[in-house]
């Protein structure tokens, strides 16, 4: 145990993981030998470039962001009044054609997620759970009138889009490809009424960091704006809940802040999610994050970092977290396909401002070393979340 705690401690990691620590675990000593070498990866991201295929992308991977680089090509398929979705098919990446009355335009009947695919150090690719965006998805589209592609068919256009653009994975260590799976409502409708046909889309873009600066995040706590009600459609990822929170998001980083954090609608005193991740507040051995229950996004991130908190000996709670115990909190930090876990290292309510743990030992930096180990298949994958695709 304290062996694997000085080991990481003696570890010189750069960019943004050195704002994290690690805390020893029974579970995480297992891990020690692999754990440890992964990290000492992200301190020296020039070892950990791998041998790049001859047709690789022409990307300046040291400084990738988080915005569209186009790539090669995407897939779709076609669903018209009979519900089934035909066998989709490749095409190079470009414009589509929708007409003005569309569903999707009118009404904002569409649906999309979030998944990666991730290079290994041998050059294979690895999916994280795209299953669980599959179930995701079909559970949205019930609840917007849509058709849904099943989990297989999902699944395998995941696979299909990621090969066709596998030149423009990152390196390991540099950054991922982003997948991005739509399911929009493409044919026309005037009245209010589900569209009479559905077009599923993937397309993908190599991405690095989420957020412009590296470290820890600076999050305000809006109460002007709500991002969801009870009995709404927070809990699905329809696209008509993203557009909603630019104001306030926009209005909170014009003051410096990286985002926003939202409350519940009702009482205006509990925690809700960030505009696109999950949150988590720590307290001594115990991670809470506020409960599922149709006003927020249950992310496929948020779920997996629940199991590894387990598996690493920490008590979680799924509940109603108060802002109160936010402000009280050793630690705090966000989930999400695209955030990945990131720290928080304040937040500020009310015009104070409440700073967090984010250095050396934190939680945070356990459980996502443990999550990008899996992925990148650093470390073993014992439950299953990982699918090689070549």
């Amino acid at each position: 145990m304290q062996s694997f705690r000085s080991l990481f401690q003696t570890l010189r990691v750069a960019s943004f993981p050195s704002k994290f620590g690690v805390r020893s675990s029974s579970y995480s000593h297992s891990y020690t030998s692999r754990a440890a070498s992964f990290v000492e990866e992200i301190s020296d991201p020039l070892s950990s470039s791998g041998d790049e295929d001859d047709c690789v992308a022409d990307v300046d991977w040291d400084n990738l962001g988080f915005g569209l680089v186009t790539t090669d090509y995407m897939y779709t398929m076609k669903c018209r009044e009979d519900g089934n979705f035909t066998k989709g098919e490749l095409n190079p990446y470009g414009n589509i054609e929708l007409s003005p009355s569309s569903g999707v335009l009118n009404y904002g009947q569409g649906l999309f997620e979030g998944t990666k695919a991730f290079r290994k150090e041998d050059g294979g690719l690895l999916l994280f759970r795209p299953d669980q965006n599959a179930m995701r998805m079909v559970m949205g589209a019930e609840r917007m009138c849509m058709p849904c592609p099943s989990i297989d068919q999902f699944v395998d256009s995941v696979k299909q889009t990621a090969l066709a653009n596998k030149r423009w994975v990152p390196p390991p260590g540099k950054g991922t490809l982003y997948i991005r799976p739509l399911l929009l409502g493409t044919g026309p409708v005037l009245g209010l009424a589900p569209a009479p046909e559905y077009t599923f889309l993937v397309y993908a873009s190599p991405v690095g960091n989420y957020f412009k600066a590296a470290g820890a995040l600076n999050l305000y706590v809006e109460e002007e704006y709500d991002r969801s009600a009870r009995l709404g459609t927070g809990g699905v990822k329809t696209i008509s809940n993203y557009a909603p929170v630019l104001k306030a998001m926009s209005r909170a980083k014009s003051r410096g802040f990286s985002d926003v954090l939202y409350l519940d609608s009702v009482e205006k005193k509990n925690l809700e999610e960030v505009s696109s991740c999950n949150i988590f507040i720590v307290k001594g051995n115990v991670i809470s994050t506020p409960a599922a229950r149709g006003t927020i996004l249950a992310g496929v991130t948020r779920k997996s970092i629940i199991e590894i908190a387990l598996d690493h000996g920490y008590l979680v709670e799924e509940r109603v977290v108060p802002v109160d115990e936010l402000l009280s909190a050793d630690e705090v930090f966000c989930t999400g396909t695209a955030v990945v876990v990131a720290p928080v290292g304040s937040v500020t309510y009310q015009d104070r401002r409440v700073q967090y743990k984010t250095g050396v030992q934190s939680v945070t930096w356990e459980l996502y070393s443990t999550l990008v180990g899996i992925q990148r298949g650093v470390i073993e994958d014992k439950k299953g979340w990982t699918v090689e695709i070549n």
